[in-house]
């Protein structure tokens, strides 16, 4: 019945730090190993022509730097800068050596191809590209030398970094403070690796939304620049070391207040030295920023007006870039980040062809195409494409997602041949509607990984540009995002997300955690996406029905306990990484979630005129203190190193922007020193707000009677009732059942005006002694003093609904009018070899996504094509069954084949659904809002169904790849209100 893709299995013959690439370093003498450093190497050599490129040279002394950590083996760098020694200069007697260079630049490496004692046919003239081997006799005099070679300046600087990784120094040593391992000695396979182009070209960040967090941090750790905050270069060269380490290679850098070129002389140079390639971002063309249009242009922003000034204000921008690798943007937006309200289809083709004969023109060439250039068709540049406009095939089209991680276009027709291809602008972070989200990491890396393999599959390869917010608090789905950029086939299986973080945490923290950490972050993921941290409020879980809330509080609960305890094994100086990357997240998470859970138990508590409404006011109030003294846990670690940047708002939002101080929902109180009129018991029902003795708006004056949801076998095992103080007395009550066949525990309890004591009874049912079909089973609640004020004994109602399946069938079994369904639980799959459902793990808000794989397939025609098929049994006698399928909230990344399923009873015609409305580009469905604050499309459609006890088959197919199946509901007349939608159902 069950269903998965195959788990794929990672190699445990040696530690594999190096995420997802091939191993060239051990920790034990294997036969052929040279050992590098460690016991007996007192010294080691890092040999470089001191003509190769700067930033080769540096990372070649972070490497030493690194071993050095690792082994206390202290490398030094040797630079030669003239001719290549015939043999071992007495210096490096007895030292270790590893030899490194770019093919072309270094006459190290060059003697050793002339020599033929390494071959680079397979590397040499490729984008980043490098090659790992042991040599022997490299040089006279040395033995053996381990030798990195690179196509190019990063091909060389990320197979550097591939060594400082692979022996245990994580790219986030300094920005999210991982310690480096520590080994008694390091060795060099004797294995050649041969790392070919990264998968997608320009990989790279926007520092972004940079208000209040990292620029109270910069504040407070750089002296100011000459146009805003201190973004110098001592802080863009920490930001440099990491893209490389990550082996991204683009930055778009932080603009809100800043000018880069201009706020330190020293920034543009320097990230050309590290080898970085400088890009502006899309509302920023021709490497001139948003702040340098009030401070330097001559007149408006204005195109149709003001043409000539905006020229010179595009050349002087390409004129300061034109020393430095840099990567154009094109284009025109408004004012900032806006819409121009006069910009037109043929302006902007105008502004376009202004801007490559600029280019032109300052490069001295003809042949522009060789210059990088991108446009970028973010929000309502997207209708100038969709009116007709064309860009030249020389530049690349950089498509957006929605600003929530759902692309809204990819390649097309013959789009996929332009020689400058396209891209994906996507976002962590982001300021707008319907709600800011920039505090902490709400991302789903499985969403991360449907989308980007798909842009990927559609030929989208040539820059994947990430808006990263802070930087601070998004480390981990920014490390995954470019681990699938460089090497998109190592991580192409939808389980590889499980994977990638067990490869993670084992780098990050050791391979004897990563299983426990891998899964605490899947969970995480799962559940900081359900909705975003700034959407929650007291009403999003249900309080009354499937025990939503508190179970949504019980999971973030277990996920911060799991949490503590890999916190507690870990070796002290690993500690604040595992705060900042785990524990600090979970924790900000649950207190969040208590804060709105506790405030809508306050709010309804109230309305029941409970006693214990004051207590969860105070609860509120403590968990809002606790979720400020997080923020200073995590801004007073390692001696303030991260103080501000958890200074982000989060708490109080009244719509999209962010609240200028984080406050509490609201909250209410009832007069604790009076007595309800009702007496001093109050009496609450699963499945209702009203209480009882009395009324309220939930039920008549005339009824003393609450009703509970209807049970059965194959439902939930218990319902509740609350019973609890509504006044000044304590007193002691008694739940008298009149079957004996349903029992209560407990049956009788003691209620304290003052302590709180609020109780919850479990009801449950022994089935064996119940009566075959449809009962009521009736309950009195009674206390000791009589005391029900004007009103009577509370009477409770449980309908019950004894039923039996034929023990042939196998499915899903109808319980209280509701079927639901995890998609992953399939009765039956008929994949073909061709065209599989699989299952992402993970994916969506309660288990796991059902997709369509390979996303290249055809349109798909039901009924005759692939499908999914659910058998259930349904009791009801009802002709009807509302079905709602949840789905992934993409969107039509290409508008000649929307998103669209099909669904069907039995042997009933598919009925085809299009899920997401058709719109323009530029534009977004008109229900997009709540789709995105949801994380889910949903769809109902009606069918007729056999019901009074009958066997019913539900059928589903994806029409389109890019459909992802979250979770079906059959609704027979008994779904509730919910956020998630009922739990699944049982399959017998």
């Amino acid at each position: 019945m069950l269903f998965s893709v195959a788990v794929a299995v990672i190699c445990a013959i040696r530690p594999v730090f190096a995420l997802g690439q091939q191993p060239v370093i051990a920790f034990h003498k294997e036969v052929g190993s040279v050992q590098l450093a460690g016991h007996g190497t007192s010294h080691g050599a890092i040999l470089l022509d001191g003509d190769d490129w700067p930033g080769v040279l540096r990372a070649a002394n972070d490497l030493a730097i690194d071993l050095k950590h690792v082994t206390g083996t202290h490398f030094t760098r040797e630079l030669f800068n003239e001719t290549v020694p015939e043999k071992q200069p007495n210096r490096l007697r007895n030292r270790t050596t590893i030899i490194a260079g770019t093919i072309g630049k270094s006459r190290l490496v060059d003697s050793l191809v002339q020599s033929g004692k390494i071959d680079v046919t397979s590397t040499e003239g490729k984008w980043e590209a490098f090659q790992t081997e042991v040599v022997q006799n490299p040089i006279d005099g040395i033995s053996n030398a381990l030798v990195i070679s690179g196509s190019d300046k990063r091909g060389v600087i990320y197979g550097l970094y591939d060594i400082s990784e692979q022996i245990g120094v994580s790219p986030w040593y300094w920005f999210a403070d991982v310690p480096p391992a520590k080994h008694t000695e390091v060795y060099a396979l004797n294995k050649r690796k041969l790392q070919g182009p990264p998968s997608v070209k320009y990989r790279g960040i926007f520092i972004n939304d940079e208000q209040p967090a990292i620029t109270n941090w910069i504040n407070a750790n750089y002296p100011s620049a000459k146009y805003g905050p201190g973004f110098n270069a001592d802080f863009y060269s920490r930001i440099f070391e990491l893209l490389l380490r990550l082996r991204a290679n683009y930055l778009w850098p932080a603009s809100w207040d800043n000018v880069f070129a201009l706020d330190d002389p020293r920034n543009s140079a320097t990230a050309d030295e590290y080898g970085i390639v400088m890009g502006t971002s899309h509302t920023e063309p021709m490497m001139r920023w948003t702040k340098e249009q009030s401070l330097f242009l001559d007149g408006e922003w204005n195109w149709d007006t003001n043409q000539k000034n905006i020229t010179a204000f595009f050349k002087e921008g390409v004129l300061r870039s034109k020393p430095y690798e840099s990567l154009y943007t094109l284009g025109m937006r408004g004012l900032g980040d806006t819409a121009s309200p006069t910009l037109t289809a043929a302006s902007l083709k105008d502004i376009v062809h202004t801007q490559q004969q600029l280019l032109s023109e300052v490069f001295d060439t003809t042949n522009v195409s060789s210059i990088p250039q991108m446009w970028c068709l973010y929000k309502e540049v997207g209708r100038y494409f969709q009116d007709g406009l064309r860009v030249p095939d020389d530049i690349t089209l950089l498509w957006a997602d929605d600003n929530w991680g759902n692309i809204q276009r990819l390649p097309v027709d013959d789009e996929p041949n332009r020689p400058a291809g396209a891209g994906v602008y996507y976002h962590f972070d982001y300021v707008g509607d319907p709600r800011d989200y920039k505090w902490i990491n709400t991302i789903s890396l499985q969403k991360t990984w449907e989308q980007m393999h798909l842009a990927y599959e559609r030929q989208a390869r040539e820059i994947w540009v990430v808006n990263m917010g802070d930087v601070k608090g998004l480390e981990l789905p920014l490390n995954h995002f470019f681990d699938l950029a460089y090497d998109t086939p190592s991580w192409s299986s939808p389980d590889s997300t499980t994977k990638w973080l067990d490869s993670w945490a084992s780098r990050d923290f050791g391979p004897e955690h990563s299983k426990a950490i891998a899964d605490i972050m899947n969970r995480y993921g799962m559940y900081a996406a359900r909705r975003k941290y700034e959407l929650l409020d007291p009403s999003t879980f249900s309080l009354i029905n499937y025990n939503e809330a508190d179970t949504v509080l019980h999971e973030w609960e277990t996920l911060v306990n799991d949490a503590e305890e890999v916190y507690k094994k870990l070796r002290a100086a690993a500690r604040p990484a595992f705060f900042e990357f785990v524990l600090h997240p979970c924790t900000a998470g649950y207190i969040v979630t208590k804060i709105h859970i506790t405030a809508a138990k306050n709010n309804l508590y109230a309305s029941q005129r409970r006693t214990s409404a004051n207590s969860m006011a105070e609860k509120a109030l403590q968990f809002f203190n606790e979720d400020h003294h997080l923020t200073e846990r995590y801004h007073t670690l390692l001696d303030g190193k991260w103080d501000h940047m958890m200074d982000q708002t989060h708490l109080g939002y009244d719509y999209w922007q962010q609240p200028t101080r984080n406050t509490l929902p609201p909250l209410a109180y009832t007069q604790h020193l009076e007595k309800s009129i009702a007496g001093n018991m109050g009496v609450s029902v699963e499945g209702s707000n009203a209480s009882v003795p009395g009324d309220d708006k939930w039920h008549s004056l005339s009824s003393n009677t609450l009703t509970l949801p209807p049970m059965d076998p194959y439902g939930p095992s218990t319902r509740w009732i609350d019973i609890y103080s509504r006044g000044t007395g304590d007193f002691t009550f008694k739940v008298n059942a009149h079957d004996p066949w349903v029992r209560a525990s407990p049956s009788s309890g003691r209620i304290s005006a003052s302590e709180n004591t609020d109780m919850r009874v479990q009801l449950s049912v022994d089935w064996d002694n119940a009566p075959s079909g449809s009962s009521i089973a009736k309950l009195n609640v009674t206390i000791s003093s009589n005391d029900y004020g004007n009103f009577g004994v509370p009477t409770i109602e449980l309908p019950l609904n004894k039923t039996a399946v034929p023990e042939s069938f196998h499915g899903f079994v109808e319980s209280d009018g509701t079927v639901s369904i995890e998609p992953e639980h399939a009765s039956r799959n008929t994949s073909t070899a061709d065209l599989s459902y699989v299952v992402i793990p993970g994916y969506g808000r309660t288990l796991s996504g059902v997709t369509l794989l390979p996303v290249l397939a055809e349109t798909q025609k039901p009924p005759s094509s692939p499908r999914l098929e659910y058998d259930m049994y349904v009791f009801s006698n009802a002709s009807e069954a509302r079905t709602t399928v949840y789905l992934g909230p993409s969107l039509n990344t290409d508008p000649s084949r929307p998103l669209k399923y099909a669904i069907a009873f039995n042997d009933a015609e598919p009925q085809v659904v299009q899920f997401v409305p058709s719109t323009p580009l530029g534009s977004l469905p008109s229900n997009w809002e709540a789709t995105v604050s949801n994380g889910v499309w949903t769809n109902t459609t009606n069918h007729s169904i056999e019901g009074g006890g009958s066997r019913n088959i539900l059928k589903l197919w994806a029409i389109e790849p890019g459909v992802v199946f979250q979770k079906v509901v059959v609704d027979l007349g008994g779904v509730r209100q919910s956020y998630l939608g009922p739990p699944e159902s049982m399959i017998v």
